[in-house]
């Protein structure tokens, strides 16, 4: 499908995609590049009112396991932090923009660079050893054993 250059609604779409940005940062933010067009100084405003961007995740679980899955293309292994503590799992990182040396004006800048963060309760209980986070193909996959809890009977005095 094409896309046409003035299709600013489609563009959104495809950032909210890969990171989840929240409801107040595309609605204001963003809304600055996206209604000002030609106005180089968009970028510029942009950078001061910088958040943390919130990476989209996908969460599944099948018999025996949890999956949380991340799209982090671009991201260094080295550059991602992922820790699991009482049921909650922090994923965080950076997106690096690579060499900005000698540039003197950005004509469209669409990619998120910068730190990206999400912290999510796991829907399971899972146990804390044995996870096991695989970055391949710019896919953050992260698997959890579920711990299997039985219901456990409680007589009314």
């Amino acid at each position: 499908m094409a896309r046409r250059q003035d299709d600013d609604s489609f563009l959104k779409d495809e950032l909210e995609a890969a990171f989840d940005f929240g409801d107040d940062l595309m609605s204001d933010t963003s809304e600055q590049v996206f209604n000002n067009e030609g106005n180089q100084n968009n970028f510029e405003q942009e950078e001061e009112n910088e958040l943390p961007g919130q990476l989209a995740v996908d969460v599944y679980e099948t018999e025996d396991r949890l999956f949380v899955k991340a799209r982090t293309a671009g991201v260094n292994k080295n550059d991602l932090d992922v820790s699991l503590s009482d049921g909650t799992l922090t994923i965080s990182g950076t997106l690096s923009a690579g060499d900005q040396e000698g540039i003197i004006a950005h004509h469209a800048q669409e990619c998120y660079w910068g730190e990206f963060s999400r912290t999510l309760s796991l829907p399971v209980q899972v146990a804390e050893e044995g996870v096991e986070a695989m970055l391949k193909d710019g896919i953050l996959t992260i698997s959890f054993t579920k711990i299997k809890t039985q219901a456990t009977k409680i007589q009314v005095l």
